[in-house]
Formats: C-alpha cells, structure tokens, sequence
C-alpha cells in the first residue's frame, strides 16, 4: 500500500494571548491520499482552517506553539526549513482562501498577479507568464479571458474573482490543492458551479483536494472522505456515505438535521444545535460537546472519547454504544439526508 500524500499526526497548535492559550487544534491526526477529495466540515472556530493554514506554513512558530507532524511527500513541513517551504507554497501546495476579494490585490490586474506565480517559481519572461495567466483564466470559465487579465479584482463578480483564485492555485500544478470555504458568499447556483470546477480540475492536473466547510451539505457529492472537526479536535472520520447514511456522532447528527433538504414539507423547521461552540480557552472537560449534546450521559463531562475505528476506516469520538448510535441515528425522523 502507496504511503499517503499528505498525513498529519497528532498536529497540536495553541496561540498564546492575554486571556490565556487558545488551543485552535487539539492532536488531530489526517491522512490525504493521491487523487482523494477530503471533506473537513465544522462550525466557525472549530480549527479546520488553523489546521491548514499550518499545512501551508502560513502560522509561523512565532504566533503559535505548533507540535506533531505534517508529512507530506516524506518530508515533515512543521520542520522544514522556511526556504524549502516557499519552495512548497504555490507549487506543491496551493491554497484557496475564502475571502477572494482580500485575497487579492486589490491594486494589480488580476492576469499580473497569476502571472506572479510563474515568475516566482519558473524560469520564464513576463509576457510568457502573462500569457499562462489567461490560458488557466481561459480554463477556469472565465469569458473574454485576454481582456478580463487587464482588469482588477473590483472589475470582477464574485464568482469570477473565486474563478481567477482557483486559476492562480493551478498554476504550477500542484499535489494538494486546499479549498477554504471556497463558496462563502456566493449564491447556489455559482456554488455549484465553483465545486464542479474544482472537481473537473482535480482530475485534469491529478491533484488531491481538501475542501474545507461549515456546510455539511456543500460536500455532500464532491468528497471521498469527511472528516468532521469540533473545538479543535476530529470527532467523526468516515467515506462520504458513513457520514451521510450512517453518521457515528450527536454533532454531525446536528449537522445533518440543520441542512435543508428537498423531500422535506415547507412546514417542517430546521433543527439548529442548541448553544454555543465552546472557547477555546476554556474548553469543557470530558467530551468538548457534552453541554450541546442531546444524549450526554454522566462520563461525558469527565472522560475525553477517542477517536475509536468501527470498521478500519469509519471512527467516531463518543462514549455512547455502538449499538446506541445506530439505533438513535436511524431512528430519528430525518436525520439522513
């Protein structure tokens, strides 16, 4: 069996602050393989981007205490000199943020800032890597592509300025392309189209793709594997169909219950997940989520789960029986999609 492209272990990073040590990532542990779309969903501030903005090398041991390891192509990226990781950046590993319009220079023409890329990391002139820029904006569905290089990030909708990003992302071809809630503030329609994109691209340059997202339903035809993230830490990891069908968890039980869906009668309310995500300077004992938990039982508020495997590849971290969740999560009225 081929070792993985991307493997984090037991990945911790803690931002100390004022008001005490924001532990963002708890000791999560991921794999990534070849050509694999990994789904990383949770709510805001439950440390699924923090954990790839550190794959990216963008949090610096200067603003966090980062311990465990990133290992990518055999090389462990928390260690790795900041030389050879601007190696990395921009073409093994590239990135799409979720704000486009801050992501972008907002004072350069957008063809000039994917052109940038290739200057960095290819020996080429700037009018050839001008002309790369509105081949890949050519590529990604982006009509008039000559004229709209000449434009600025202003000039372009938000859909297209998430276009150019993924453009800019694809330059050089990369191993890993990570996507950061790449459809924040688009409509649906161009949701969809984003995500197809991304899958079209995925196969035409061999990438593997991380796809990361509150919405549990955005991943729901584009993943292989989900991996669901509360405070900091993995509590459910399994292929997209143990996640949709057979969901081993009470938060991705709310996750699911609080996506729309098209069987259900217009009468019929969503079922948002009571409270608050906790904080992550004070996160509770036990089980981070037993004071949302519908089904918390007395151990919860004093005993960590592990992220215990059912069958070799699903795992899910919850001190309820196996035989408990299957029989709570397909006995209540809606709670598959």
């Amino acid at each position: 069996m081929s070792e993985p492209l991307l493997e984090i272990k037991d990945l911790c990073v803690q931002f100390p602050t004022v008001d005490g040590l924001v532990c963002a990532v708890d000791g999560i542990s991921l794999t990534v393989d070849r050509g694999e779309t990994l789904g990383v969903v949770g709510e805001s501030g439950s440390g699924k981007s923090v954990t790839f903005l550190t794959v990216m090398g963008l949090i610096s041991d200067r603003q966090a205490n980062i311990t465990g390891q990133v290992i990518f192509k055999g090389r462990d990226l928390v260690q790795l000199p900041k030389d050879d990781m601007r190696a990395i950046q921009g073409n093994e590993i590239t990135m799409v943020f979720q704000d486009p319009l801050t992501a972008l220079n907002p004072v350069h023409k957008v063809g000039n800032q994917i052109a940038e890329v290739f200057v960095a990391h290819r020996d080429i002139t700037k009018a050839n890597a001008f002309g790369e820029a509105v081949r890949l904006l050519d590529l990604v569905g982006i009509p008039k592509a000559r004229d709209r290089a000449s434009q600025y990030p202003h000039e372009y909708s938000g859909g297209m300025r998430q276009r150019a990003m993924i453009a800019m992302a694809l330059a050089l071809d990369p191993d890993l392309l990570i996507a950061d809630e790449p459809t924040t503030a688009l409509d649906v329609t161009v949701q969809a189209q984003i995500l197809d994109l991304i899958d079209r691209l995925k196969e035409e340059f061999n990438a593997a793709v991380v796809l990361v997202t509150h919405d549990l339903g955005v991943v729901a035809e584009h993943c292989d594997n989900i991996a669901v993230m509360y405070a900091g830490k993995v509590v459910e990891f399994g292929s997209a169909r143990d996640i949709y069908y057979d969901s081993l968890h009470p938060y991705t039980w709310g996750l699911l219950g609080s996506v729309s869906r098209l069987d259900k009668t217009r009468a019929e309310r969503l079922n948002p997940i009571k409270g608050l995500p906790p904080s992550l300077i004070h996160v509770p004992p036990g089980c981070a989520f037993h004071p949302r938990c519908p089904h918390v039982m007395p151990m919860c508020s004093t005993q960590v789960p592990e992220l215990l495997n059912i069958d070799g590849r699903h795992a899910s971290a919850c001190h309820l029986s196996l035989e408990e969740k299957k029989r709570v999560f397909h006995g209540v009225k809606g709670a598959r999609p």
